[in-house]
């Protein structure tokens, strides 16, 4: 009989340990809950502009035509990411970057420019491409068979702003100014011109930030399909 009252006062003991055991690890989980929810804090990131999604499309579409080996058309709507969305540095960057492949690509073609399209198409991916040597020796033909081309004029100012010729760059840029009085708002925000913003002469030829309000933005540099 006494064994009967041990067992049985053994196994109300266990049971009452196991729900004690039970309560406390229900109360350690219940605990822990809140650090596993939903609401932990994310790593904070800038707000993204406006224009962002556009210069993405069409960068992207710039991508897709080097894809193709459509370097022509690849060059202008790169071209476009640079002069619409200079804001967005980093798709500028790689912007920049398959640029520089175009211009390989178009190095190695065998055709030579023969008319004035072809030779501003050329030198425009010479720039893009860091030669600007090769871009004067096209410019130079479309000045002497055009001398008032705006954007021969305009690009020759960025090939000799490129190689430190000052001089030269001022009195093409003031010059296709003078044809093309859009290419001022053009020049004030082109990154080719940045070691020419504490000239004087460059601050005389493209004006004051006042007078060129109410200009429409209009890239001077030539389209690129022929």
């Amino acid at each position: 009989m006494a064994k009967k009252r041990t067992k049985a006062r053994a196994k109300s003991l266990a049971t009452k340990s196991r729900r004690s055991s039970g309560e406390r690890s229900g109360s350690r989980q219940a605990r822990r809950a809140p650090t596993t929810s939903g609401s932990a804090s994310k790593p904070w990131r800038p707000p993204q502009r406006s224009t962002y999604i556009e210069a993405v499309a069409l960068y992207e579409r710039g991508i897709e035509a080097v894809q193709r080996h459509d370097y022509k058309g690849a060059v202008g709507l790169l071209e476009s990411v640079l002069e619409q969305f200079p804001d967005e540095r980093e798709l500028v960057e790689r912007a920049r970057l398959y640029l520089n492949v175009c211009a390989r690509q178009a190095a190695t073609a065998e055709d030579t420019p023969t008319t004035s399209d072809e030779r501003l198409y050329a030198a425009t991916l010479a720039l893009n491409g860091g030669r600007p040597s090769d871009a004067l020796k096209h410019l130079r033909l479309v000045r002497d068979e055009d001398p008032d081309n705006d954007h021969a004029l305009y690009m020759l100012a960025i090939a000799h702003a490129q190689q430190g010729e000052h001089l030269e760059a001022i009195a093409h840029l003031a010059r296709a100014i003078a044809l093309n009085p859009e290419s001022r708002a053009l020049a004030r925000r082109d990154q080719d011109f940045d070691s020419l913003r504490d000239n004087e002469a460059f601050q005389a030829a493209v004006g004051s930030a006042a007078s060129g309000r109410g200009e429409r933005k209009r890239s001077t540099r030539p389209k690129t399909g022929r």
